[in-house]
């Protein structure tokens, strides 16, 4: 199942920088990134109380809140930061340099989690890297 929901993540998210882009024809990047997580929190709590979860809140430990906001934190900085290179550069090559993200979790996951790095990861790695070399280049 874990395919199928990357598979949808990596579709939505290839359609979410096209419409960021056209959106931010003539509009200031701060405010349309505010507009867009406006719509990510009515959705995020939305599916909240529509599937019954909202009562799991109080089951959140202070360790994995502490987390969670520093995820949070991540995701307003690496947003700010996709928001103000789409409005001065190309898509196809902000979304791709955006992606080397891949790369960098799979060397963090191996340092800070522990997960093992095989030659194959290693190779997919390698080719990542050249691809988004050349492809920002």
């Amino acid at each position: 199942m874990w395919i199928l929901y990357g598979s949808l993540a990596a579709f939505f998210a290839a359609i979410t920088s096209i419409l960021i882009k056209i959106g931010l024809e003539g509009v200031n990047p701060n405010i349309a990134l505010a507009v867009r997580t406006i719509v990510i929190v009515a959705m995020a709590w939305g599916m909240v109380f529509v599937t019954g979860t909202f009562r799991e809140i109080s089951h959140i430990s202070s360790r994995n809140l502490a987390f969670l906001v520093g995820s949070g934190l991540a995701t307003g900085a690496s947003w700010y930061f996709f928001f103000r290179a789409l409005a001065v550069g190309e898509v196809a090559r902000v979304a791709t340099l955006d992606k080397f993200s891949v790369v960098i979790t799979i060397i963090l996951a191996a340092v800070f989690l522990g997960e093992t790095i095989t030659p194959r990861m290693m190779a997919g790695v390698g080719l990542i890297t050249v691809g988004m070399v050349l492809l920002v280049r």
